[in-house]
């Protein structure tokens, strides 16, 4: 039996799942665990999901990713894929996130931690941002046929490093270990400063997610919400 919310929003962590959570939508964090990520969105297809959009923050792959900035993403890239977006869908967001930014978003497998890695990520795939659901999401729903999008908030940017300690604190559920990154800072108190920084730049960027969420309202912006509620119910 659905309980007709069949837009399913794919995030890397459990807060960002709070904030997409809603009418019409149930949630899904990855915490970086793309076999796990894979097959509960086979469970939520099961369950009645008719669409997917990748959403939550992300590291900024250019000098125009600061953070805060909105991406509406018109496709998704690897080294090797290329998957684009649902077009109805993406002009809905566009419309209703006025000032959010264009181009691809790419997905990894692993955190891109350093100013040197993110600039050569962003060169070799042309990337706006990177984040670590995206890939894994839009092959599923084009495996799939399902209709897919992209809504992402920069956080960390380009020029800035990543602190071991937030590398350290994503449990593979979605949610944050403190006890891993207070270890960490024990271990390297050295890192104090950017891990700060880091933390800064992350409220930032959930701040500009909260106020996207209120303006994409039911749904998450997918135009024909209604008819996906009446096909599911």
């Amino acid at each position: 039996m659905s309980d007709a919310r069949p837009v399913v929003a794919v995030t890397g962590l459990d807060f960002e799942a709070r904030i997409a959570a809603g009418p019409g939508v149930r949630t899904v964090a990855g915490g970086g665990d793309h076999r796990g990520l894979a097959s509960t969105l086979e469970r939520e297809l099961a369950r009645g999901a008719t669409a997917i959009i990748s959403f939550g923050i992300s590291g900024g792959l250019v000098a125009e990713a600061s953070a805060g900035t909105w991406l509406v993403a018109d496709a998704v890239v690897t080294r090797t894929a290329r998957w684009p977006v649902d077009a109805a869908w993406a002009a809905a967001l566009r419309r209703q996130i006025p000032g959010a930014v264009g181009g691809s978003v790419t997905g990894v497998d692993a955190i891109v931690a350093s100013p040197a890695e993110k600039r050569a990520l962003g060169l070799i795939t042309g990337a706006f941002a990177a984040d670590m659901e995206s890939h894994v999401a839009a092959a599923f729903a084009a495996q799939h046929n399902v209709p897919f999008a992209v809504f992402r908030v920069v956080a960390d940017p380009l020029q800035r490093a990543l602190a071991p300690a937030a590398l350290d604190g994503m449990r593979s559920d979605g949610t944050v270990n403190a006890r891993a990154v207070f270890g960490s800072l024990l271990r390297m108190p050295g890192q104090l400063p950017l891990l700060v920084r880091n933390a800064i730049d992350t409220r930032t960027a959930l701040r500009a997610l909260s106020r996207g969420r209120r303006l994409l309202g039911p749904g998450l912006g997918y135009p024909d919400l209604r008819q996906l509620l009446v096909d599911v119910a």
